[in-house]
């Protein structure tokens, strides 16, 4: 059963959670199945919300509850609290659970080790203790990944990447640092007492990101709350509050003091969301893209007054919302990112012609150069940063198809050149199609289909994903009489040149074609 947690609500962390907004205050200590006064407009929203949390907390109660009465008989607390009380209240609770305690980490190894799995030490210097355990519920086996986090307040000093910890001794001074207020509740178990001092219950009901404290003493805390901010934005489809937009604006230039790779991180959080426009909009309004991928904003190039090219920044957008349509096993970060950047080389090649039109020539090579620097300074892996740049730089190669005109050879070239990156190839070039004009769209629909047909005819009479030349390195020592080598290497290119010109050759022709360029480089 749900009870009533510590009456009583941190009335001065709530007023200066108000900022300008004037917020009125929620209940602090109250049971999920009844909120009086929680939301005198929307209390539908806060009962299903309710409900919805007790059925998610039930579903998970043979890992968690089992876990706090050990936390309970060693003599300390412990709470699910965060993203995972957020995701309970609104019904998508997974099986990553996060729990906060008074229970130093030294302790709280003693109290899961016995009982856990695994145990993961990787987070402790911040008090994090990481735990896996398989439990039944219901009918199922499942397995939990479980983060133990002991209170505690962090904060960055000016110049420092790294946050300094230290401890603290009650829920509530935990709940106060926390990034927004709708990651500010908490359920203590075993008894499932729900403490909420922020009012965040009554923000999830409104759909609004705010701060426990201000603005301003959060972001300072960790600046990488204000991408938090746009990842929640469009993870949860969320409005910011104007005070924490404001603020964001104000202190954009904070976030260059976190590192790459949790701005990276925090990144993929939002490209990999529902509705990434949402976010990335508040990125470009907000000033933090300029700091972080300078090159999203300088997509809004300035509108000619003739009007003469398209809005490269909306069309980016379009292209990610349309390339995210055509994805088929969840959600894909390489075709993403691919389809925001395929046209971020476009400000540094635009050219106004002397016939009036605007040209920007090659700038999907510059395009290209640019998307594996500024990947490479996000420390992305070697592999994605290839991938990624290679879609940049291939994605306006269909657009010389025309109604057909390759031949053979060029089909086998743009497939060997995809190379395994052919099926988002596919997709980045049918979701760059972004005009208005319902012939011409259908035109170079019916025209990619063509190719596609051509490719899947080839595919299956010659092997296409796998093309080599008719022969290998060791038949063309054999046959010319040479050792390993730079020559090997030469006649082998030579040779899948060939294969790609012409398709397959029996064996005597390929031996013949051989003898033939070998003299000539003889």
């Amino acid at each position: 059963m749900i009870g009533y947690a510590r009456a009583g609500r941190n009335r001065e962390a709530g007023a200066r959670g108000r900022g300008k907004a004037g917020r009125r205050p929620g209940p602090g200590h109250v049971p999920f199945s009844v909120v009086p006064n929680a939301n005198e407009d929307n209390p539908t929203a806060l009962s299903q919300a309710q409900r919805r949390a007790v059925s998610e907390l039930l579903r998970v109660s043979p890992a968690a509850d089992d876990l706090a009465r050990r936390f309970q008989e060693a003599g300390f607390r412990l709470a699910l609290v965060g993203g995972s009380v957020r995701d309970a209240l609104l019904g998508r609770l997974g099986n990553d659970l996060d729990f906060t305690t008074d229970a130093r980490p030294e302790d709280v190894l003693k109290i899961v080790r016995p009982w856990a799995d695994a145990v993961w030490e990787v987070g402790i210097a911040f008090g994090t203790v990481g735990v896996q355990k398989a439990a039944r519920v219901g009918d199922t086996d499942q397995v939990f990944q479980i983060e133990v986090t002991t209170y505690r307040s962090e904060a960055y000093d000016r110049t420092s990447r790294k946050p300094e910890v230290s401890y603290g001794d009650s829920i509530e001074e935990d709940l106060v640092r926390r990034d927004f207020t709708v990651n500010a509740m908490a359920v203590a178990l075993p008894e499932k007492e729900f403490i909420d001092p922020h009012g965040g219950l009554e923000d999830l009901a409104g759909r609004v990101l705010r701060t426990p404290g201000t603005p301003e003493e959060s972001f300072s805390d960790d600046p990488l709350r204000m991408m938090r901010a746009a990842r929640f934005a469009a993870q949860l489809d969320f409005e910011v509050a104007p005070e924490v937009v404001d603020a964001m604006q104000r202190m954009a230039e904070r976030i260059e003091i976190v590192s790459a790779e949790r701005v990276r991180d925090e990144f993929n959080k939002l490209i990999l969301s529902g509705n990434p426009r949402k976010g990335l909009g508040l990125l470009v309004d907000s000033g933090l893209a300029q700091r972080v991928l300078p090159e999203l904003p300088a997509l809004r190039l300035e509108s000619d007054e003739h009007h003469r090219h398209k809005d490269v920044y909306e069309h980016s957008l379009t292209v990610l919302e349309q390339a995210i349509d055509l994805e088929e096993d969840g959600p894909d970060l390489v075709l993403r990112l691919a389809a925001l950047l395929h046209d971020i080389g476009k400000p540094r090649t635009r050219r106004f012609e002397s016939d009036g039109r605007v040209s920007f020539h090659h700038h999907e090579v510059v395009g290209a150069k640019m998307t594996k620097k500024r990947m490479v300074a996000l420390k992305y892996s070697n592999e994605m940063v290839k991938d990624v740049s290679r879609l940049v730089e291939l994605h306006l190669r269909f657009h010389g198809y025309g109604t057909g005109e390759w031949t053979d050879s060029a089909v086998r070239r743009y497939v060997r050149d995809a190379g395994p990156l052919l099926s988002r190839l596919h997709k980045l070039t049918r979701s760059d199609c972004t005009t208005r004009n319902k012939r011409k769209a259908a035109a170079l629909s019916r025209a990619y289909d063509g190719l596609e047909e051509r490719i899947a005819k080839l595919q299956e009479q010659e092997e296409l994903d796998a093309i080599r030349p008719d022969l290998d390195g060791n038949e063309i020592q054999e046959i010319l009489g040479i050792r390993p080598g730079p020559a090997v290497g030469q006649a082998y290119k030579f040779l899948l040149e060939l294969r790609l010109e012409n398709g397959p050759m029996e064996r005597g022709d390929a031996v013949t074609a051989l003898k033939e360029w070998w003299a000539g480089q003889s």
